[in-house]
């Protein structure tokens, strides 16, 4: 067991965690990152990316994230392989405990943790993944033009997923598995009033069918919610859009967070109600969701806990106090 302490403490380690380390590093904060249960955050588990800035040709998720790292490293961060538990935000420095039994401490604190896309947890869900199921549109629409595709949900999410494909595709189905969608009222007359939308009311996905290795999905084995008869639907392309979750269990009771659980933060700041602690990508952005914006609210983050310390005097046991007037 031991305590790792530094000016800026970093959970997280995707595209925020990892940009907000980058500019910290760069502003001589020494900055930890603790790189959670799934080190590099979501894009590790997309495989071609086509609208991240600075790349004419498709990358790889896994590949991007790799090299943000490394720059990260590079420029003086470390990277601790650990999950966090539990956090004390009473006061800097702050605290985090981790699964290893370490302990962290930060003068400034950033929340990086991300949130995850909601799945149906059925059967070839996961082993489609990115061979034609995917939970993000607005990363990969773009590779289904001209294809049939499928969204499966009934709320904003959804419908804001299935209005968006249409500019890549003619022949998009919404599945929902009830009579009617929760969606805001505006959005359903959007979708209505689509040409290139239909919608197949009371149907719920029990299996994605296809072949992982070759071709990928072919079809979406439905079943009928009032009356049990099952049925296929081809479809190049399935939207998982359910919702997601923001990792904020950590920080339930410790800080504010809205009705879909994400941490709230200052309108236009990665600033939370505790000076001094930041949240930073999608664990703060129900909005959009895309690995450019998480990586601009991190430099924010590390900015704004930058700017925070200049008003701090450290002391020798590194603990954080306010600098008196000279």
């Amino acid at each position: 067991m031991a305590t790792h302490k530094t000016r800026m403490l970093i959970i997280g380690s995707g595209p925020a965690g990892l940009s907000a380390a980058i500019y910290g590093a760069r502003a001589m904060m020494e900055p930890i990152v603790v790189q959670g249960l799934q080190p590099g955050g979501q894009l590790t588990i997309t495989t071609d990316v086509e609208n991240y800035p600075g790349f004419k040709d498709v990358i790889q998720g896994p590949w991007l994230m790799q090299e943000m790292e490394a720059q990260a490293v590079h420029v003086g961060t470390r990277m601790m392989w650990d999950t966090i538990v539990d956090v004390d935000l009473s006061g800097s420095p702050f605290r985090a405990i981790g699964d290893s039994g370490d302990i962290y401490e930060g003068d400034t604190l950033v929340i990086a943790t991300g949130a995850q896309a909601k799945w149906l947890g059925v059967p070839g869900e996961m082993e489609l993944g990115g061979k034609g199921v995917s939970a993000c549109a607005t990363c990969d629409g773009f590779f289904y033009r001209g294809k049939k595709v499928a969204v499966i949900g009934g709320g904003n999410t959804a419908v804001e997923e299935a209005l968006y494909l249409t500019n890549h595709s003619d022949d998009v189905t919404l599945i929902h598995r009830r009579d009617e969608l929760r969606s805001e009222k505006i959005l359903q007359e959007r979708l209505f009033a689509n040409p290139k939308i239909k919608v197949l009311w009371n149907k719920a996905v029990d299996r994605f069918v296809g072949d992982p290795l070759s071709g990928g999905l072919t079809h979406l084995a439905l079943r009928d919610t009032v009356t049990g008869e099952t049925s296929d639907f081809a479809a190049d392309g399935a939207f998982v859009a359910i919702g997601h979750a923001p990792a904020t269990e950590l920080f339930k009771g410790k800080l504010p967070v809205d009705e879909g659980g994400y941490l709230i933060v200052e309108p236009g700041t990665p600033k939370t109600a505790i000076p001094g602690v930041f949240a930073c990508g999608d664990v703060m952005d129900h909005t959009y969701r895309q690995a450019v914006t998480a990586a601009g609210t991190g430099c924010m983050a590390a900015l704004d806990a930058e700017r925070f310390l200049s008003g701090l005097s450290i002391d020798l046991m590194g603990h954080a106090e306010k600098a008196e007037a000279i």
